[in-house]
């Protein structure tokens, strides 16, 4: 019997036809490895997509082959974005800052076949090369560069390369449950896991996360994506871009707060999007200049908790509303995101803030619960926390190579967050799992330590671990950073919680640094700061 209505794959090769077709004219900025700028426009992008699978195939990869990146958010990697899951391959983007022997691990666990990379990650390049069996071409983004083809033997050349590509290649018909990308966990606690998407799984989250009620993005918004391209697929923007049309800025490796907001002006960005560290850099470098960035009303926030402090100095001053997101490499990466429903415009400022802190709810295609020691499901009644898991359309089932599930007997995946569900399905993150200090036997968040002591105006940064303690098994601890300027005073910010929380939760001890550990990603790296101070209260004798 004919089916009733049309079947057409869900295909990314799919998304770049449609922007070049209706959008074709719209700008790509692309700030270079160089700080040069780069101008095009998604009918090019998809022209050299075609190209660079074209070219692909002719250098003997087939269909289900690895193709490793690792760069910064440019034009070219945008390209690769379209081309290499356009020809059936799988794009694999490498976190640069992996240490090397786990970007060793990376590399052979995904088998890659190629690998392309910027300028600045050569030399990395070229130190793992010689262990990597599998790896048979390595392309470096940009033209012909006889330095760096002394660094490397047999170095290809990107721009060579497309122009042996036909841009008249057409697309093959694919299978679109076939895995499209490859992104890997953080692995802070061993060896990070591959999560594999598939052409379905990112299509579904493309068409869902873009729209109205969640990113909201347009075709006449200008976005800058500050999350990187090697994580999670930039949070899918360039995939929801391409479907909505969108003007897109790639800021290269130049992330700092100054750089930021020089872009932002130039480039009349509408939306942005990236970790709260990137937003502390972009808040200090405008309170610091003239930078006019009215023209960008939103910033979507994820990767750790916003602290409220944050969420309102942006809306305050510079007239930005922070939007709070949640979401993990398994889940490809958006789970909720942070827009209030009709019934809460009747609320009142501070109540509608006080929502918004949260991490949000999730949309159509996911679903959440939370569970309690025994796996059995709590009441979402926003006070009740328990372990967050998740199931849905583009949620993990089991990492790269593995043969067995990663979900529990009855199918959901346990993200280790510990969190509270409303009746709304209201998401409030209470901490990692790990990040929970145990003290007598009771839990303290970390998240609401750090939120307190980033409200103090000496504190430019901070952070909430687990010390040892003899009697209590656990006491906080906050590792802070001074603002510029400023001097922390231990036993003044120690005060600052007085009244803020239970007396029984507040920290036993302030430890002042230059900087907090920061992985690739922007979050603050915890399991540095435990190895470096889980005896501080043992050794400064400050036991109590």
């Amino acid at each position: 019997m004919p089916h009733a209505m049309m079947q057409m794959p869900l295909l990314i090769s799919g998304l770049i036809a449609h922007a070049a077709r209706f959008h074709g004219d719209t700008e790509i900025v692309s700030v270079e490895t160089d700080g040069q700028i780069t101008r095009s426009n998604w009918s090019t992008v998809e022209r050299n997509a075609r190209r660079l699978a074209n070219v692909l195939l002719k250098l003997g990869l087939v269909p289900g082959d690895r193709c490793g990146t690792i760069a910064w958010n440019n034009l070219r990697h945008l390209e690769l974005y379209f081309g290499v899951p356009g020809a059936g391959m799988i794009c694999h983007t490498i976190n640069p800052r992996l240490s090397p022997r786990t970007l060793e691990f990376v590399l052979r666990d995904a088998a890659d076949r190629i690998l392309f990379v910027d300028r600045t990650f050569l030399s990395l390049a070229a130190d793992v090369l010689p262990k990597l069996e599998d790896l048979q071409h390595v392309v470096l983004m940009g033209p012909r560069d006889d330095e760096a083809a002394a660094q490397i033997k047999g170095l290809l050349f990107y721009d060579e390369l497309l122009e042996t590509g036909s841009a008249a290649f057409p697309w093959p018909d694919l299978d679109e449950t076939a895995m499209s990308s490859l992104c890997y966990t953080s692995g802070t606690t061993g060896h990070p896991k591959g999560v594999a998407y598939t052409h379905r799984s990112t299509l579904l989250h493309t068409l869902v996360v873009g729209g109205t009620d969640l990113m909201a993005v347009s075709a006449r918004d200008t976005v800058l994506p500050a999350v990187p391209m090697f994580h999670v697929n930039a949070w899918g923007v360039p995939y929801i871009a391409a479907r909505q049309g969108a003007r897109l800025v790639l800021p290269g490796p130049f992330l700092d707060g100054d750089s930021l907001a020089r872009l932002i002006e130039a480039e009349g960005v509408t939306l942005s999007l990236g970790v709260p560290t990137i937003w502390m850099g972009l808040l200090a470098a405008l309170r610091n200049s003239r930078t006019d960035v009215s023209k960008m009303k939103r910033a979507i926030v994820g990767g750790s908790a916003l602290p409220p402090t944050m969420l309102a100095a942006f809306r305050d001053e510079f007239g930005i509303e922070l939007i709070h997101a949640w979401g993990m490499t398994e889940t490809s990466p958006v789970g909720t995101l942070n827009q209030l429903k009709s019934k809460h415009l009747t609320l009142g400022t501070a109540r509608q803030a006080e929502l918004r802190l949260g991490q949000g709810r999730p949309p159509y295609g996911v679903d959440l619960r939370i569970v309690g020691k025994d796996g059995r499901s709590l009441p979402h009644d926003g006070v009740t926390d328990g372990k967050l898991q998740i199931r849905g359309h583009w949620i993990v089932q089991s990492y790269f190579g593995a043969e067995e599930d990663a979900l529990t007997p009855d199918g959901w995946f346990d993200t280790g967050d510990i969190a509270t569900l409303d009746a709304d399905g209201f998401m409030v993150i209470r901490d990692r799992a790990k990040d929970l200090t145990k003290s007598g036997g009771e839990w303290i968040s970390s998240v609401e330590l750090e939120n307190i002591a980033l409200a103090h105006p000496d504190v430019a940064n901070a952070a909430a671990i687990g010390a040892k303690h003899p009697k209590w098994d656990e006491r906080p601890v906050i590792v802070a950073v001074p603002a510029t300027g400023r001097i922390i005073n231990e036993n003044n910010l120690l005060a600052w919680f007085d009244g803020k929380i239970p007396h029984w939760q507040k920290p036993d001890a302030i430890v002042v640094v230059d900087a907090l550990p920061l992985g690739a990603t922007g979050k603050v790296l915890k399991n540095q700061l435990r190895d470096c101070y889980a005896n501080i209260l043992l050794q400064d004798q400050r036991a109590k």
